[in-house]
C-alpha cells in the first residue's frame, strides 16, 4: 500500500512538472509571437525602413535657407589678398589683382572641379563629368587595398601621432606623443613589420597642408558622402592641399593602426578630430559619385530611402591606442576612440592594446618630458600596445574572425 501511494505521488509530481514545463514553453512561445508581431507592426509604421513597400510614397525634401548668398566682392578681395600681406609682394600688386579676378570668376561660377573627364565604364552614369583628381585618388586607394589584401605582402601598421607640437611649431619642442609613437614604431620594426608614421603635427608646421573640415554630407543622405571624399579639393573656394586623399590611401594600405594622442580639454586633439570626421566616408561612403551626379541631394536621398548597405571600407583592420594626459580626460578620450573604431568595423586587440595614462599627474608642464624619462613602466606599456596589435594583425591575416562577424546587422547605419 505504501509503495502504491509513493508511486502515485511520484506520478503526480512528474505530471505537475511536465505541465509546468509545458506552460512555461507556451508562455515563451506566446511572448516570442507577440514580439515578432510588434516588430512587424513597428516596421510597417516606419516609413524609412528600406524593406517597406511604402517607401516610394516618402516625399524627397531638401531643406534650404541657411547661407543663401555668395560673399560680396570686396570681402572676397580682402580675404584673397590677406595671403600676400608681406610687403615683399607689393611689387607684384598688378599681377595679384589679375589673379584675384580669375579667382573671383572661379568662385562666382562655382568651378569646384575645373578639370573633369567622362566617368566611363564601371560607373552608374558613364557620361558624367568626373573630377580627374577624385578618380586619381580612388585609383590609388584601390591599389592600396589590393596590396593590403595580398597574402604575400608584409604586415603593415599605420602609427598616428596626434599631438599638435613639433620643433617648427610655436611650442618649438617635440611632443611626448611623438616619443611614445616612436617607441611603438621601434617595437613593430623589430618584428619585421612595415611601419607608416603619420605625424599630424605637420598640419601646424608645413606650408599650406590641411585637413579641411567635414561638411556633414552624411546628415543629408549617406550616398552623398563619397569614398573617398569628393568635397575637396574645392578650387572655387580655394580649399586645396587637403591631406586626406593621401591619408585614406595610407589607412587602406595598413593591416593595423595605432593612435597616440594627448588629451586637449577632455577630448582628442583638433588635428585628430578633423581626421576622424573626414573618415566618415570610410563607414558607409558611396564609391560612385556618378550615382548622385556629384552633390545632388535629392538623388542621394532617393538612393538612401531605396535601401543603402553602408559599406565599411576599412573594416577588419586591427587597432590600438595610447591616450595620455596630466590631470583628467584620459578615460573618456580612450573610450571615444575605441567606440569610433569599433563602429567602423576595426578589430580591438585585447585590453593591453588600449592604454590611458597620466604623465606627471598635477606636475608642471615644463618638466613633463623629464617625468616621461623616468616612467619606464609606461614606456613598457606602450611596447605592449604595439606587441598586442602586432599579434592581432598576425591572427587576422591567418584567418581570425571576430565572434559574431558573420551575423547580419538588423539596423545598419
Amino acid at each position: 500500500m505504501e509503495y502504491e501511494t509513493c508511486q502515485a505521488s511520484k506520478s503526480r509530481a512528474w505530471l505537475a512538472s511536465r505541465l509546468a514545463a509545458f506552460a512555461w514553453n507556451a508562455l515563451c512561445f506566446f511572448i516570442a509571437i507577440v514580439f515578432y508581431v510588434c516588430r512587424l507592426v513597428s516596421k510597417a509604421k516606419n516609413p524609412f525602413n528600406p524593406s517597406n513597400s511604402s517607401i516610394a510614397a516618402v516625399p524627397i525634401e531638401v531643406r534650404r535657407g541657411q547661407v543663401t548668398e555668395q560673399l560680396p566682392r570686396d570681402i572676397f578681395r580682402e580675404r584673397f589678398m590677406a595671403r600676400f600681406y608681406d610687403p615683399a609682394f607689393r611689387a607684384e600688386d598688378e599681377a595679384l589683382a589679375r589673379l584675384e579676378a580669375i579667382a573671383w570668376d572661379a568662385y562666382s561660377q562655382s568651378r569646384k572641379s575645373p578639370v573633369t573627364a567622362k566617368a566611363g565604364d564601371g560607373y552608374a552614369d558613364p557620361d558624367y563629368d568626373l573630377s580627374v583628381e577624385w578618380r586619381a585618388a580612388k585609383e590609388r586607394i584601390d591599389a592600396a587595398q589590393a596590396r593590403q589584401r595580398d597574402p604575400a605582402s608584409r604586415s603593415r601598421v599605420l602609427i598616428v601621432n596626434a599631438s599638435s607640437r613639433n620643433d617648427y611649431t610655436c611650442p618649438s619642442e617635440m611632443s611626448k606623443s611623438f616619443r611614445l609613437a616612436k617607441i611603438a614604431q621601434g617595437t613593430l620594426e623589430r618584428r619585421a613589420f612595415d611601419v607608416d608614421f603619420l605625424d599630424l603635427s605637420r598640419l601646424n608646421s608645413d606650408r599650406d597642408l590641411h585637413i579641411h573640415p567635414c561638411k556633414g554630407c552624411v546628415s543629408t543622405a549617406m550616398p552623398l558622402c563619397h569614398w573617398p571624399c569628393s568635397c575637396y579639393p574645392n578650387h572655387s573656394l580655394g580649399l586645396v592641399n587637403d591631406w586626406m586623399n593621401e591619408i585614406y590611401e595610407r589607412f587602406a594600405a595598413a593591416h593595423g593602426v595605432i593612435f597616440v594622442t594627448p588629451v586637449y580639454w577632455y577630448q582628442v586633439t583638433s588635428p585628430l578630430k578633423l581626421l576622424m570626421d573626414r573618415l566618415v566616408c570610410a563607414d558607409g561612403g558611396n564609391p560612385d559619385p556618378t550615382s548622385t551626379h556629384g552633390k545632388k541631394a535629392e538623388e542621394a536621398k532617393r538612393l538612401e530611402l531605396a535601401g543603402w548597405d553602408y559599406p565599411k571600407h576599412l573594416a577588419g583592420r586591427a587597432y590600438g591606442m595610447v591616450v595620455h594626459g596630466d590631470v583628467a580626460g584620459i578615460e573618456g578620450s580612450r573610450r571615444a576612440l575605441s567606440d569610433w573604431l569599433g563602429w567602423m568595423g576595426l578589430i580591438e586587440c585585447g585590453p593591453k592594446s588600449r592604454l590611458d595614462r597620466f604623465i606627471g599627474y598635477y606636475e608642471p608642464y615644463a618638466t613633463s618630458h623629464a617625468t616621461l624619462d623616468r616612467d619606464e613602466d609606461m614606456q613598457q606599456e606602450v611596447v605592449n600596445v604595439a606587441q598586442a596589435v602586432a599579434e592581432c594583425v598576425e591572427q587576422i591575416r591567418s584567418g581570425y574572425k571576430q565572434p559574431g562577424d558573420a551575423l547580419p546587422t538588423p539596423r545598419a547605419k
